[in-house]
């Protein structure tokens, strides 16, 4: 079995390209979507986070308005949150890849929002990069209507920039002209992997599958 990172900034139409692969009939592992369900009602997360930052629980719900708001002024508390979060994340990783290789699976993605900054990628055959412009970042963060501009500079402070993805990348993906460019782009991309004729090459440290 062979895996295919995916990571990208924020902003950067890396769920637009994972949707892709989904419908292509390729499983991809969801790292923001684990994260979600970990902070849902109830969630497996809400106690070690109840304790980070006292208040931003009641009654088995997380108010994510005030974890973002304390979180993006301490360092400390997003240092602590990421305690909390990436080795659950981790684990549920792992079933994945073993559910994927036991039912046989030839390819499978890693959706993974900080990849390289988490050591994740030592997991993957092969990385892709999503990117656009930063102006087309900024443009579709704010349409979101979820960030001010300042909580924008702070995420984006803390996510390794772009280039430097780019520079660690096997594959780009450049998101910043079209959907139907990007489809164009991901549908080579499949075909390579299909055909066999995907480049990879070894990783230190990656697991063998």
């Amino acid at each position: 079995m062979r895996v295919l990172g995916l990571t990208g900034g924020i902003g950067m139409g890396k769920s637009t390209t994972a949707t892709l692969f989904r419908r292509a009939g390729v499983r991809v592992f969801d790292a923001d979507a684990e994260v979600r369900a970990l902070q849902a009602p109830h969630g497996r997360a809400l106690p070690a986070i109840g304790r980070l930052v006292p208040g931003s629980v009641h009654d088995g719900v997380l108010d994510r308005g005030m974890l973002r708001r304390v979180a993006l002024s301490d360092p400390a508390i997003i240092h602590g949150l990421e305690g909390i979060l990436h080795p659950m994340v981790r684990r549920a990783r792992e079933r994945f890849l073993q559910r994927a290789r036991r039912d046989g699976c030839r390819w499978v993605v890693l959706d993974i929002p900080l990849l390289f900054e988490t050591g994740a990628e030592r997991a993957c055959d092969a990385v892709v990069v999503v990117s656009a412009p930063a102006r087309v970042q900024r443009a579709r963060v704010m349409r979101r209507g979820r960030m001010t501009p300042e909580q924008l500079d702070a995420v984006l402070a803390r996510q390794m920039p772009d280039a430097h993805r780019r520079r660690r990348a096997d594959v780009v993906i450049e998101t910043g002209l079209s959907r139907h460019d990007t489809v164009r782009q991901v549908q080579r991309l499949l075909r390579a992997m299909r055909a066999g004729t995907m480049a990879t090459r070894a990783r230190a440290g990656r697991k063998q599958t």
